[in-house]
């Protein structure tokens, strides 16, 4: 069965992210053109523990990560509202554009998540900051904002015009095999990674982001590169 790894175990691991390699084939570090107004924006990648994997693919893999003691773990993750001017209906890591009043791009992650999701900032513990990513389609350099969920509280949907769903996704569901594709947007001459988590499906930035996370921290297993899973968007 393995053995739970204990909370400081796990943000030694999600600190090594912030000395790993940058993300590379489905995050592409494009600089924005020159002269383009660039809007500052970060958003939380919030792991903690607790949420049990909603999918049948997803409750196989709890023994493999029982053996790494990880077999709880889990992230935050929003569905986009459908009537929003960027990203509209997009699964995404909780944030937003920096205000002129933030103190720092983790100030921003965490105002932004209680406003989305309804936690509580005082139970996270902010790990570190990654370098930002350029957005070219919503003219955002983002900075991601990894942190440990030390007091996890309910969350929500807090605001309808701003996020529809909001969920816990386990990481077993997150790294099964079968629930993983590639998708081809219609108007964009790439393709990205997708997870189908049962209650949403990320793609793009937010699925690139992920599958950079999960290889780094070794969690991940080999999927099928030429699985294709359709996106409405």
């Amino acid at each position: 069965m393995g053995t739970v790894r204990n909370d400081d175990a796990i943000r030694e691991d999600l600190a090594g992210l912030l000395h790993a390699p940058a993300p590379g084939e489905w995050l592409r570090r494009a600089d924005a053109p020159a002269g383009m107004n660039v809007r500052d924006a970060a958003v939380l990648m919030l792991f903690g523990r607790g949420q049990e994997p909603r999918t049948s693919a997803g409750k196989a893999e709890v023994d493999r990560l029982a053996q790494l003691g990880i077999a709880d773990v889990d992230l935050v993750l929003l569905q986009r509202a459908a009537t929003l001017r960027h990203h509209a209906g997009q699964p995404a890591f909780p944030g937003g554009a920096r205000d002129e009043t933030d103190t720092s791009s983790a100030f921003t992650a965490l105002r932004e998540a209680e406003e989305e999701t309804g936690l509580d900032p005082a139970g996270v513990d902010v790990i570190g900051m990654l370098p930002p990513l350029f957005v070219p389609h919503s003219r955002f350099d983002v900075t991601p904002v990894l942190a440990w969920w030390r007091e996890p509280t309910q969350v929500a949907a807090v605001d309808s015009a701003e996020s529809a769903l909001v969920a816990r996704v386990a990481i077993a569901d997150l790294v099964a095999p079968d629930n993983r594709g590639v998708f081809a947007p219609r108007d964009r001459p790439f393709e990205t990674p997708v997870f189908d988590v049962g209650v949403m499906r990320p793609w793009g930035f937010t699925a690139g982001l992920l599958e950079w996370a999960l290889d780094q921290l070794g969690w991940a297993r080999e999927w099928d590169r030429t699985r294709r899973i359709h996106i409405d968007f």
